[in-house]
């Protein structure tokens, strides 16, 4: 049971991570303008974030969840607006200036995970959507000891890292090819990008949550 717990908590951890919301084209932006090594650390914080909210679900800590229902509305509309503001100072960055200032100091990689883990934590439903991939492989029960939820969100981690290696280095492969016109373009898309994900999921959400 050990052995399938972690193997179920790597692809719960993939699927969890695979859906290519904000916090992805962040990721992708980041490895187009950064690095390979930036886009990756930036998608453990997102990684470390999903863990924590899977840990709540294995665990069942009704406390926090209860937290969490109450003042959902509230959290949403923080977490949205961050979103949006980084959709709008990643549409208006110039790469330009941006290379530049890379020259000039070293990128640092601990903004870079702390940010997207903070951007990622701060959107709760992520609790919910653990809670249903725990149910429909049915991995988290009542005979599992201790050991066996350790390992099921052990590998809820290594599931999300893998895919925020695989995707970081995909977009790697091509970085080559892109000059500063193209990025240019690409933070106008990938901006605009997050801030229409972001208004799209927010206005579906309480469109279910307060008008049907």
């Amino acid at each position: 049971m050990s052995v399938g717990n972690i193997i179920e908590g790597i692809k719960i951890g993939m699927l969890a991570s695979i859906p290519l919301g904000p916090i992805g084209v962040l990721v992708v932006q980041r490895t187009l303008n950064k690095g390979h090594l930036s886009g990756f650390i930036s998608g453990l914080g997102a990684a470390l974030s999903d863990t924590i909210y899977a840990i709540i679900a294995g665990f069942s800590l009704s406390f926090i969840i209860g937290f969490v229902e109450s003042q959902l509305l509230w959290i949403q509309i923080f977490g949205a607006i961050i979103l949006i503001l980084l959709g709008l100072k990643i549409f208006y960055t110039n790469p330009a200036i941006q290379l530049r200032r890379q020259k000039k100091k070293s990128t640092s990689l601990l903004q870079d995970f702390l940010s997207t883990f903070a951007l990622t934590i701060a959107n709760p439903l992520a609790v919910f959507l653990f809670l249903a991939f725990f149910a429909s492989f049915r991995v988290v029960g009542t005979e599992n000891t201790a050991f066996d939820n350790l390992l099921l969100i052990m590998g809820v981690m290594a599931g999300a890292a893998a895919w925020w290696l695989i995707l970081s280095s995909l977009i790697n492969l091509f970085r080559s090819r892109i000059n500063l016109r193209r990025l240019f373009w690409i933070n106008k898309i990938a901006g605009s990008t997050i801030i229409v994900l972001v208004v799209l999921a927010f206005s579906i959400w309480v469109g279910q949550e307060y008008l049907f």
